[in-house]
C-alpha cells in the first residue's frame, strides 16, 4: 500500500494511520482566505502591470515589467489551481480513496505545488540579477537586455521548473498524499529511497539557492545606490534613493521569511530517517507561509511603489502631526538620476571631460 511505484495505490496507506489531525472549519477558512487575497492582489497586480506598460516603454523599464509580469501572472495560476484543489479536497472531506483511485489528482496537485514553488523563486532570483546589472552596468543593460532576451529567460525559467516538477513522474514515482491529508508532495513519510531524498534535497536547494542569490544581488544593488547617492550628492544635491532601497529590504526579507522554513524542514526530512510527531503541524504551518509569499510578491514588487509610499507618508504626517521626510525625496527621477549617474560614472568619456576641466579653467 505504501509503495511509491504503485500509482493507483500510492500515499492511501497514511490514510488509516495519520498522525496529523486538522480542524475542517479552520482549514477551510485558511484555503479560502488564501486563494482570495491571492487571487485579488495579484489581478491588481496585473492591472498596474498593464496600465504602466502602456505608459512607459522605455527600454530601462520593460525588461523588470515583463519580469514583474511573468511573476504575478505564475502567483496568479498558482492561488487558482492549488487553491481549487485545496477547497475540492477540503469540501469532500479529505476522502482520496473515493475521487483518487487513479492518483491522477494528486499527481496534478504534487506537479503544480513543486512547480508553482520553484517557479516564483526562479523568477524573483532573475530580477533580483536583472536589477543588479542595470544599477551597476547600465550601458551593458541598456543594450544586452532587450525584451527577446527577457522572454527567452522567462521560457527557461518556467520549463526548468516544469523539469523539475515532472521528474518523479517521468521516474515512475507517484507523488504523496502527506499526513494532513490535505496536499500532496513529495514522499515525506518514512524517507528511506535514495530517490525520494533525492527530489526533497533538489528541491529545497534550489530554492535556498534562488534566495541566496537575490540576497547577493540585492545586497550589491543596494550598496552601489549607496555609493552613486554619496558621490552624486556635491554635483546634485541629494540624489534619493530611498524607494529602491525600501523594496530591496522588503523582497529579502519576505522571502527569506515566508520560504526558509518550508524549504529547510524539507532539507532535514531528506536529510534524517526518521520524523517527529510535530513534524506534521510544523510543515502546515511552513506550507501556509511559503503560500503568503506569493500573497506579498505582488505588493512587495509592484504595489510598494513611490505613489503609495507618499501617500502612506501623508497619512502618518497628518495622523502625528510631525514633520517626518523631506517631500522632495521623492522626485520622479530619483532613480533615473542614479542611473545616470551611474553611467557617467562608468563611461570613458567622463572621466576624460573631468581631466580636461582643470586645465581648461587653468586656461582661462
Amino acid at each position: 500500500m505504501n509503495s511509491s511505484k504503485s500509482p493507483g495505490l500510492a500515499g492511501f496507506g497514511i490514510l488509516k494511520n495519520t498522525t496529523c489531525h486538522t480542524e475542517k472549519k479552520i482549514s477551510v477558512f485558511f484555503s479560502i482566505i488564501f486563494m482570495t487575497v491571492g487571487i485579488l492582489s495579484n489581478s491588481l497586480a496585473i492591472a498596474i502591470l498593464l496600465k504602466a506598460y502602456q505608459r512607459f516603454r522605455q527600454k530601462s523599464k520593460a525588461s523588470f515589467l515583463l519580469l514583474a509580469s511573468g511573476l504575478v501572472v505564475t502567483d496568479l495560476f498558482g492561488h487558482l489551481i492549488n487553491g481549487a484543489i485545496a477547497v475540492f479536497v477540503y469540501a469532500s472531506d479529505k476522502d482520496w480513496i473515493r475521487f483518487n483511485q487513479s492518483n491522477i489528482l494528486c499527481s496534478v496537485f504534487g506537479i503544480c505545488m513543486v512547480f508553482f514553488g520553484l517557479c516564483p523563486l526562479f523568477l524573483g532570483s532573475v530580477m533580483a540579477v536583472e536589477r543588479c546589472i542595470g544599477v551597476t552596468k547600465p550601458i551593458f543593460h541598456s543594450t544586452k537586455m532587450t525584451s527577446k532576451h527577457v522572454k527567452m529567460m522567462l521560457t527557461m525559467v518556467c520549463l526548468f521548473a516544469v523539469l523539475i516538477a515532472l521528474l518523479p513522474v517521468l521516474r515512475f514515482r507517484a507523488y504523496q498524499i502527506q499526513a494532513s491529508r490535505t496536499w500532496c508532495f513529495y514522499k515525506t513519510e518514512h524517507v528511506e529511497d535514495w530517490e525520494d531524498r533525492f527530489y526533497l534535497l533538489l528541491f529545497s536547494c534550489l530554492g535556498l539557492l534562488a534566495l541566496a542569490i537575490s540576497f547577493l544581488c540585492n545586497a550589491v544593488t543596494g550598496i552601489t545606490l549607496l555609493r552613486v547617492k554619496f558621490k552624486s550628492q556635491q554635483r546634485q544635491g541629494r540624489s534619493h534613493h530611498f524607494e529602491m532601497i525600501i523594496q530591496l529590504l522588503a523582497i529579502m526579507c519576505v522571502s527569506c521569511i515566508c520560504w526558509s522554513p518550508f524549504l529547510v524542514a524539507m532539507a532535514r526530512i531528506g536529510i534524517n530517517e526518521s520524523r517527529s510527531k510535530e513534524t506534521c503541524e510544523t510543515i502546515l504551518f511552513a506550507l501556509r507561509m511559503a503560500t503568503w509569499n506569493q500573497i506579498l510578491d505582488p505588493w512587495v514588487y509592484i504595489l510598494l511603489r513611490k505613489a503609495v509610499l507618499k501617500n502612506l507618508y501623508k497619512i502618518t504626517r497628518g495622523c502625528c502631526g510631525v514633520h517626518i521626510i523631506n517631500l522632495h525625496m521623492w522626485e520622479l527621477s530619483s532613480i533615473k538620476n542614479s542611473l545616470k549617474v551611474a553611467a557617467i560614472s562608468d563611461s570613458p568619456v567622463s572621466s576624460k571631460q573631468i581631466n580636461l576641466q582643470p586645465l581648461s579653467s587653468m586656461g582661462q
